[in-house]
């Protein structure tokens, strides 16, 4: 049993030096923020002139979080 909660719940955390709830706070912020992204592209995609270059920034943004994050550990 303790293997599988290992293998679902806790080794990719601690991968990436954080624990659950940590990187389940981590994930759920960049869920909020692409979800942005996504409507804001879905508004674009009907109204051009709207959101012109809010979903690629966001992209961007959260390309650059990663990186960062990948490199520290």
């Amino acid at each position: 049993m303790r293997t599988m909660i290992d293998r679902y719940f806790l080794s990719h955390p601690s991968s990436v030096n954080e624990s659950y709830l940590q990187h389940a706070g981590v994930a759920l912020g960049f869920s909020f923020r692409l979800f942005g992204a996504a409507l804001a592209a879905l508004v674009h995609a009907v109204i051009p002139c709207l959101f012109v270059t809010t979903a690629s920034s966001t992209i961007k943004e959260l390309n650059a979080e990663i990186t960062t994050r990948a490199n520290r550990n």
